[in-house]
């Protein structure tokens, strides 16, 4: 288990550091906002295309971890949705924001620095896997539940918005790239590929620094047995079902396995209460945000040692 902490106690001090500089005023929320938009935009994208396109498709685009997380986080959303619609009485854009804070990760500014030290490099082939079913599944999912009516085709047209939005996405861009490298058997020129492995290095640290000040004047007020429930099941029920169809489904590599469940157990993605902003909740999933990330040190480091020291797979 002290392995485990020496690997998750300095995230959780770096994101306490930003917390602090937030706090005290050494960074405003617009220029942590600038720090993180550096990490989304540059930092990250360089970071997933270096891992994309320095290794084989074969090896990338790996279908039972694919299935796995995929099937898993939508099995997650569905009892968040049934939780909030059938068994709290909330309203459909409500319960669309259940289902998304218990089943999306956030994989690049909390997950990549802890796996990355737990499992090495497979943490970034892991990372981008992840991030296309949370991107490209997930969020359009989610978005188009909470935007939709009873209409099927107002469901469909918001879900074509979202999809074409993500499309300019600075990191789906990048595993795009990154993966018509490799099968194109292309590499960078030395100056422009050590530029990119610069970039890359600055994601974890920063990402880490952002979170914490994104956490300074969240409350937890109000409401607390639906952002209590909405958190557990993030950090708890989401790797679960991640871990039982990893069981299901033809078994991969240890380590990419510890991957998958590794990134389902980290808290919800940083931009939660920027989604719920247009529907009202963003305090609601403002506070379901700050209750996951502080749980979350004890829940990952549980998850880190019960893949190592109960199923084996590192």
């Amino acid at each position: 288990m002290l392995n485990i902490l020496s690997i998750t106690v300095p995230i959780y001090l770096l994101i306490g550091l930003g917390y602090l500089a937030g706090l005290r005023g050494w960074f405003t929320k617009p220029e942590s906002r600038v720090l993180g938009r550096f990490v989304i935009q540059l930092a990250l994208p360089a970071l997933m295309f270096q891992a994309l396109s320095s290794r084989r498709v074969a090896e990338i685009l790996n279908g039972p971890f694919l299935l796995s997380y995929a099937v898993g986080s939508l099995a997650s959303m569905a009892v968040g949705l049934v939780v909030a619609r059938k068994l709290r009485r909330r309203g459909i854009a409500l319960s669309a924001y259940f289902g998304l804070g218990m089943s999306a990760s956030n994989s690049g500014f909390v997950g990549y620095p802890i796996v990355v030290q737990f499992l090495g490099p497979v943490a970034a082939v892991a990372m981008a896997l992840a991030m296309l079913v949370e991107n490209l599944v997930m969020i359009p999912v989610a978005v188009a539940l909470a935007d939709g009516d009873n209409s099927s085709k107002a469901w469909a047209a918001t879900l074509w918005r979202t999809l074409r939005r993500l499309a300019g996405n600075p990191l789906i861009l990048s595993i795009v790239a990154g993966l018509a490298m490799s099968l194109l058997g292309l590499s960078l020129p030395q100056p422009v590929a050590r530029a990119v492995q610069l970039l890359a290095n600055a994601s974890s640290a920063a990402a880490l620094f952002v979170i914490g000040c994104s956490l300074v004047g969240l409350q937890l007020r109000g409401r607390l047995s639906d952002i209590a429930g909405v958190a557990l099941g993030k950090l708890l029920l989401h790797p679960l079902l991640v871990l039982a169809m990893l069981m299901l489904l033809p078994p991969i590599e240890g380590p990419l396995r510890a991957a998958a469940v590794a990134f389902a157990a980290m808290p919800m993605l940083s931009i939660y209460p920027i989604l719920a902003q247009r529907h009202g909740e963003e305090s609601f999933t403002a506070a379901v945000l700050l209750l996951a990330t502080l749980l979350s040190f004890m829940t990952i480091s549980v998850w880190l040692w019960a893949l190592t020291a109960v199923l084996g797979w590192v």
